[in-house]
């Protein structure tokens, strides 16, 4: 790839492996209106979660580069398992833009209170790979942090099923455990997650603390834009486009879709 000439008012790639990460492009927006945005949504590949290592490095590398030959001043990872498999790469490759991948909220969670019970709620893959394994390890002195792996759960958002019966189901279900024996704070580890926030939020009870990481992930991006002196100077708000490697009808569906989630409050 040529050398990449990196412009102030350049827009931000944000890359997910579906309309998850539009939850992440929120807290950027809410961060820095003014920049503009390219969402690009892999949704023909999703979901990432069950793919190899080796298949997902390989999907998010060529996307990356795709935005970045759109004139991306920096990426954003928003989907925990490509970030887990690839950003490390990117940057080596791509040392002279700032790239920022999302990492699941387990510090806050840990530290909330006095020896918590914390439930990471996870893709399969991420609760397998070694970075989350990692982070998990690194707080287990603070309470008890416990992974589990939600198959199937990142379909219902990229279905805009957001509070039907099927999902309720599902939920509940999955969660029944942590009825029983109650946790004291959750960690949503993919970006599809916070779109259900309120279900899980119902089903585990009030008191129950939720955590997501897409704040800190805008405000690191912000940092490093700023380091690099790539903010923007514009005075007005910023634009999103939206992408998506479907195609056709299904391409425009999906792209309501983002739009639909994006205006969520």
């Amino acid at each position: 790839m040529e050398q990449i000439q990196l412009k102030k008012n350049a827009p931000i790639g944000v890359f997910d492996s579906g309309v998850g990460g539009i939850s992440v492009l929120k807290e950027l927006i809410k961060i820095m209106p003014r920049e503009n945005y390219i969402y690009y949504g892999d949704s023909l590949h999703a979901p990432y979660g069950t793919k190899t290592l080796e298949q997902v490095r390989s999907l998010t590398r060529a996307h990356a580069e795709e935005l970045f030959q759109r004139g991306a001043k920096g990426l954003v990872v928003a989907c925990n398992t490509a970030t887990s498999a690839a950003v490390r790469v990117l940057r080596e490759e791509f040392p002279q833009i700032p790239i920022v991948g999302i990492e699941p909220a387990v510090k806050p969670a840990a530290t909330c209170m006095e020896n918590p019970r914390v439930l990471v709620m996870a893709t399969p893959m991420t609760i397998r790979e070694e970075k989350l394994k990692q982070l998990i390890a690194k707080y287990s002195d603070r309470g008890e942090i416990i992974p589990l792996p939600c198959p199937g759960l990142m379909d219902f958002v990229e279905r805009g099923d957001l509070e039907g019966e099927d999902l309720r189901r599902y939920l509940t279900e999955l969660l029944y455990e942590y009825t029983i024996h109650p946790v004291n704070s959750v960690v949503l580890g993919c970006t599809h997650y916070p779109f259900v926030k309120d279900m899980v939020q119902e089903i585990l009870g009030s008191e129950v603390a939720i955590f997501d990481g897409g704040e800190g992930t805008a405000r690191e991006m912000r940092r490093r834009l700023e380091e690099a002196g790539l903010l923007t100077d514009a005075e007005t708000e910023g634009t999103v486009v939206f992408d998506n490697s479907l195609s056709g009808e299904a391409k425009e569906q999906k792209i309501a879709l983002c739009r639909k989630l994006l205006e969520k409050k």
